[in-house]
Formats: C-alpha cells, structure tokens, sequence
C-alpha cells in the first residue's frame, strides 16, 4: 500500500495511472476504521483496478470543539486494516495540507437538503462535508466514490454536490453494515461504556417496528409512538425522528403512493450522538 501525506505527489502519482485508462475507485473517511467502512473499500475494489482511501478528520464540519476533540483517532490501526484488505493508495494529509491556514468552510447550496434533520441541529455541518468533499474529489479525481448509506442525508448531499458542480465523477451508496445485535457501525460506538453499548441496538428495533407501523397508520401516529418510546428509555435520549421524503429529504406530511420514504433517527447516549435510518413501504 502507498501512503500519501501531500497533494502533489499523489495527484501524479494518479495521472499516471489515469493515462493508463485505470480506473480508480475512492473511499473517503475520518479514521477509525470498522467493518463497515473495510465493507465500502471491498466494493470499491471490485469495480476499480485501484482503490484510493483517505483518512482525514475535517475539522469544519464539527459544530461542537469537543466533539472534534473526541472523535477516536486511530491511524497505526487504520493502517494495519488497510493494508490487510490489500488496499492501494492511502491518502492521510494534515490539516494544513488540505486547509493551509485558513481552516473555512466555503458556502454550498444543496437546493435545501441541508436544512432538512441533520442541517437542523448541526449548524454549518454540511458546509464542512461540502468543501472538504469536493477538495478531496479534486485531488484524487476518482471514477466512483463510496459512501455508507448510515449518513443518507450526506450521501444525498454529496450527489448534488456531484451534479451542481459538474464533478466528473459516480457517487454509489452502500448497504448501511451493522453489528450482530443490530446497531449501525459507526467510529463513535467505540466511546459508548458497557451499559449504553447494550442500551443502543433499541436504536435499530425501534426503527424496524417504526417500519412496520407505517404500513398502516400515518407519519405523525408512527413518530408519535417513536418519541414515547424514547420518552420512557432510561438511557438513550431521542434528539429527532422523522419520516422524510428519500430525494428531497422534506418531512412527510400525507403520503403519496409514488415516492419512497425513509424513517430517520439522532439519539444520544450519553453525550455520544448516534444516527440510523431505514428504508419504509407503505403497504
């Protein structure tokens, strides 16, 4: 595997292989690496003759000092996990390589996606995934970028990232991947203790009668049972759930037989913020 710490390197190191008529395939990520990112790099590999993963925590889509100084960071990990799925190329610059010093968000206008469930309670957040996506997309200039569908809104996002700015480029959504009992993998579980780790598959049960429940009853009965469920949990607190519309990510007011909607869902466990969505049928 080939570590890059700088742009310019690796920006020749993949035009030559580009004038190879290889293509590459990318997997962008903050570190802390599980199973359900390793499941995103495989896919990758399968469709492209290189695969390029970047480790890099971007610290302008945190709304909160902490959180960033919280997020695990895990990199000798990282890259033994890499390295034992035969990754291609790792991309792990510094925040001055990518930002200089002026550590800023540029502004987007992701014709209202950003301001649906996330966009709502994270100010500034998808300004951050903007800029540093597209950066990230200009430096490696890959054929397909890969993301989780555990963050729907951003993928959504990142599409019409992609389709305003005239990227060059395919944007797939993956399975979201989870634990045995349920639980969306994701880097943050690692700083959950014994109790809310046990506490936090309620997450995904609750989704999936939610799922059931719309089949029959309306949006606000079907939010309405959600939030007493959470009302009566002595451990997960429920920041949001809402039933949206799967392109324009509005919340759901009567249903329409023609559109797909997805359940969506923030809780916190502790002061460690959780997020899982699911796919819903209306008969």
């Amino acid at each position: 595997m080939k570590v890059f710490t700088e742009k310019r390197p690796l920006k020749a190191y993949l035009s030559a292989i580009k004038s190879e008529k290889k293509s590459i395939g990318f997997v962008p990520t903050m570190g802390a690496l599980h199973a359900g990112h390793l499941s995103l790099i495989e896919a990758a590999q399968k469709k492209n003759d290189i695969v390029v993963v970047s480790i890099f925590v971007n610290p302008t889509q945190f709304d909160k000092e902490e959180d960033l100084v919280n997020y695990p960071k895990t990199y000798d990990k990282d890259k033994q996990m890499l390295e034992s799925i035969a990754c291609d190329v790792l991309f792990y610059p510094s925040v001055k390589e990518i930002y200089k010093d002026n550590i800023s968000s540029n502004h987007f206008d992701f014709d209202g996606l950003e301001h649906q469930m996330e966009g709502k309670f994270r100010d500034g957040h998808f300004n951050g995934v903007g800029t540093i996506v597209k950066t990230l997309f200009e430096i490696v200039k890959p054929n397909v970028a890969y993301f989780g569908q555990k963050d729907f809104q951003q993928l959504q996002i990142i599409k019409k990232l992609v389709k305003k700015h005239h990227l060059n480029l395919k944007i797939k959504g993956c399975p979201i991947y989870r634990e045995e009992d349920g639980l969306a993998m994701s880097s943050r579980n690692v700083r959950l203790n014994l109790e809310l780790r046990k506490a936090a598959p309620f997450i995904y049960k609750t989704l999936k009668k939610a799922r059931k429940k719309f089949k029959t009853k309306s949006a606000e009965k079907v939010v309405s049972w959600v939030e007493n469920k959470f009302k009566k949990h002595p451990l997960l607190d429920l920041e949001y759930f809402t039933i949206a519309d799967e392109k324009t990510l509005e919340t759901l007011i009567h249903k329409e037989s023609d559109k797909k909607y997805r359940a969506f869902i923030a809780v916190f466990a502790g002061d460690i913020r959780l997020i899982d969505n699911i796919k819903l049928k209306q008969s």
